[in-house]
């Protein structure tokens, strides 16, 4: 791509894939984790892409950056995907231009979440972004972009209950874990975690056959204690009420930090086994390619909830289908009943006269920036003639000729942007910034 268009907006994609047409186990094909992410970045430039980021979450993988077109994008990405290019192209949707623009608006927001108003994946993006930016893949245009949906993020949730209720894949977990073993007969009612909100919970069959379980005395094991397994365990412990939590992690020593500060157990990776043939709830938060959970660590060892939100799936299909065994993955928790839907729904009105507020103060950033050049060159023109022997030694035309004027030559280009930005017209300011300067 030429220099001078790496960021013209007619060169602006967003390429992805989500719940919507595909399965957990489809998407699971085309996940990127954090090391293959950082090999991306490293082979960007081999395809002509400077200025990119990729987002992969349980619901979704897409990528967005500046390219001629939008199979550069896809063939980066599917460089370590262990799904093919001809079946993403295929299930994939393209937004070009402002769609792209909208497009990720959207996803900011939550609108475009498998969970409506799902706040975690605000998150999500700025961990992407924030990857990317550090081998500078992103530029002005894309940090701009970042920010204005950040800030219509933020406005969403001030201004309007979008995020009321089940809102994201952590929370409904915990509430998938207590109407399991539960039902309405014992917490008929329960509170969001960002609203006052009330959500009743179903009848749920296995709760009606065994009548009240105590959570508490259920041992719960949470492996992968990231961004996504933190909110799940503080979610676990203020909403089941329970501390007989014990979490594992690649890294030991991030596990250990977490259960100090919640007061919980830890274990090594090694002893993995050990803790799960033990626990009644497993839990999994990892990112891991292949399965971390495999047959042998289920079978015979009792009746066991075991909740994956990983894609790639982390959870061996042998497993996933053993006796006594419940799984449930991200598509699953994504239908749980939530009585508070339809008052998001009428939220998303609000939400969207919001985004288009900010999309248009955006667009309107941009058609600044092709005033750049022109600003510059005035302001090197004033410069220029503010450091001529006519003008320095004049006073005529500058009551201090030896005055350092860098604050009245800023303050005259600032008014030439203002006019540009009103009359939307250049030439006939060029004279009067420089008659505005010597006035």
């Amino acid at each position: 791509m030429n220099t001078k268009d790496k960021q013209n907006i007619q060169n602006f994609w967003a390429v992805g894939i989500n719940y919507k047409k595909t399965d957990a186990s489809l998407r699971g094909m085309y996940a990127v984790n954090n090391e293959q992410y950082d090999y991306l970045l490293s082979i960007a430039p081999d395809f002509d892409i400077n200025e990119f980021f990729i987002l992969s979450t349980c619901n979704r993988t897409e990528i967005y950056g500046f390219a001629d077109n939008a199979s550069q994008l896809i063939d980066l990405v599917c460089t370590v995907t262990a799904g093919d290019k001809a079946t993403f192209t295929n299930m994939a949707y393209v937004k070009n231009c402002q769609q792209a623009i909208e497009h990720l608006f959207q996803v900011g927001a939550g609108l475009d979440s498998q969970i409506l108003g799902d706040y975690e994946i605000l998150g999500q993006i700025k961990n992407a972004v924030k990857n990317a930016k550090t081998q500078s893949f992103i530029g002005p245009f894309m940090e701009r972009l970042i920010n204005s949906v950040l800030q219509a993020s933020k406005a969403i949730k001030t201004h309007t209950a979008l995020s009321g209720g089940t809102v994201s894949t952590s929370f409904a977990a915990v509430q998938y874990i207590r109407e399991f073993y539960e039902g309405p007969t014992v917490t008929p009612r329960m509170k969001c975690p960002s609203t006052a909100h009330i959500m009743t919970c179903p009848v749920t069959a296995h709760a009606t056959a065994h009548g009240k379980i105590n959570i508490e005395d259920k041992k719960i094991v949470l492996l992968g204690t990231g961004k996504i397994g933190k909110i799940t365990c503080k979610n676990l412990v203020d909403y089941l009420n329970t501390r007989n939590i014990t979490l594992i992690n690649r890294t030991t020593e991030t596990a250990a930090v977490l259960a100090n500060e919640l007061n919980l157990k830890y274990a090594p990776i090694e002893n993995l086994a050990a803790e799960l043939k033990d626990a009644d709830i497993i839990l999994l938060s990892t990112s891991a390619n292949e399965p971390v959970i495999v047959k042998e660590h289920l079978e015979g060892y009792g009746d066991k909830l075991v909740i994956d939100f990983s894609i790639p799936c982390n959870v061996a299909a042998d497993a996933q289908t053993l006796q006594g065994v419940k799984f449930v993955n991200v598509d699953k928790l994504s239908k749980i009943k939530d009585e508070t839907l339809n008052q998001r729904k009428a939220e998303v009105p609000k939400a969207i006269a919001i985004i288009n507020e900010l999309i248009t103060e955006f667009n309107e950033w941009y058609a600044m920036r092709k005033n750049v050049p022109v600003l510059k060159e005035v302001k090197n023109k004033l410069k220029e003639l503010n450091a001529a022997p006519l003008f320095t030694g004049n006073s005529l035309f500058c009551s201090d000729p030896n005055a350092e004027n860098e604050e009245k030559i800023q303050k005259v280009i600032n008014s030439l942007a203002n006019k540009i930005r009103k009359n939307n017209t250049l030439g006939c300011h060029y004279i009067q910034a420089i008659n505005e300067y010597i006035a």
